[in-house]
């Protein structure tokens, strides 16, 4: 199945983060917290401006991004955990 998010939506794939402390001391699943870091998996074509033209997307496609602890919803597509959030949820684009 194939999604396509509307406006100015972003799905989104959490990127798993390392299970181990700074210190080397692994962390179980029931204490660690959802990452915030992700990749992105399919953008929307834009909100509309005042004008009613759309304003095209900052981020795109396998972008890793940074977003905040509680945005976006969850969703289960084709048995993968993905979160659907609006652009201006996304605080930047991670780069090399």
């Amino acid at each position: 199945m194939k999604f396509r998010p509307l406006h100015d939506r972003v799905v989104v794939e959490r990127v798993e983060s390392e299970q181990k402390s700074a210190g080397g001391i692994i962390i179980p699943d029931t204490a660690a917290e959802k990452p915030q870091e992700g990749k992105v998996i399919a953008v929307g074509p834009g909100a509309r401006g005042e004008n009613s033209e759309v304003v095209p997307m900052d981020v795109s496609v396998n972008d890793r991004i940074l977003f905040g602890k509680w945005s976006g919803t969850e969703v289960k597509i084709d048995g993968k955990d993905l979160l659907i959030m609006k652009e201006s949820d996304i605080m930047g684009i991670l780069e090399n």
